[in-house]
């Protein structure tokens, strides 16, 4: 397991917790390897890690929206996937923005002790460790444990935004590219308004095909690339000092910088889920172009 990013594992760490060599960090009652896809099962289908499940990240949302779903419906998505809060889950897939995705879901819904399998099923092919083929399926849960959501505070809505606009302690933070942040255009077919929030600082990085950050090197780099975006945000002010709350079209680019957030310890941090989609709807919200 990584020092510095202790929610960052590594294939060595993970096939020993496998093994049943050494403790799950925070005494979880079982460990739940997970295959993060969107929609993305015939890669699981072709070679997993061995006793991962599949987990779709599009199962935690539904369109107009694509927020994340109310507490009720979640907890059925959860326990159809034997997910429960006192398990220590590890995520692994080839997409990092559904990866983030469901990171930001799951300490949202309140389980404790959630891993990040750096480099992903590419650096436990590296290790020299076995496949799974085929599909595994979960035994779902009867209880999650505890009420949902566990962590509010992780997503915020409309009117907490609103409530922050103004507040010097706090930073909305912009998680598109340049030519949305600038009003050169909205970034998606069906939202038609083009600019910003107003107030909102630029999170994003040019230069990465419309990604705000590099994507995920197969030999596990999180720890650079978690240096570089904190040296990337303390040039635009957006720091661990203050209430950061990220947002982008519809709230998935915000969440891998969630993502990188709470892998670095920032502790008040947020996705306002909404995104752009929800504030540019209405009129009446502040708006820079």
């Amino acid at each position: 397991m990584r020092k510095d990013l202790p929610a960052v594992v590594n294939p060595a760490w993970l096939h020993d917790r496998m093994a049943g060599s050494g403790p799950l960090a925070l005494g979880g009652e079982s460990l739940l390897i997970v295959e993060v896809g969107d929609q993305q099962i015939d890669r699981y289908h072709s070679g997993h890690i061995p006793g991962a499940i599949y987990l779709d990240s599009n199962d935690f949302e539904r369109a107009p929206s694509w927020n994340v779903l109310p507490a009720a419906e979640l907890e059925q998505v959860l326990l159809r996937h034997s997910i429960t809060y006192n398990q220590s889950i590890v995520l692994y897939g080839q997409d990092p923005l559904a990866i983030a995705r469901t990171v930001l879901v799951l300490l949202y819904a309140g389980v404790e002790d959630v891993r990040w399998l750096d480099g992903g099923i590419e650096a436990w092919k590296a290790g020299g460790y076995e496949l799974e083929m085929g599909l595994r399926m979960p035994t779902p849960a009867r209880s999650f444990g505890r009420p949902l959501p566990g962590h509010p505070e992780y997503i915020v809505d409309i009117s907490q935004v609103r409530a922050r606009l103004t507040d010097p302690q706090a930073v909305i933070a912009c998680v598109r590219t340049w030519e949305e942040y600038n009003g050169q255009a909205s970034g998606y077919t069906y939202i038609h308004p083009r600019g910003r929030i107003s107030g909102s600082l630029w999170a994003g990085e040019p230069g990465f095909e419309g990604r705000q950050y590099p994507p995920g090197d197969p030999v596990g780099q999180a720890g650079r690339r978690c240096r570089e975006i904190a040296r990337l945000w303390q040039s635009r002010g957006i720091t661990p000092d203050k209430r950061v709350i990220f947002y982008c079209g519809t709230g998935w680019r915000a969440s891998e910088a969630f993502l990188y957030a709470w892998l670095m310890g920032w502790k008040e941090i947020a996705v306002y889920d909404g995104g752009w989609l929800e504030w540019s709807a209405d009129v009446n919200n502040p708006v820079e172009v």
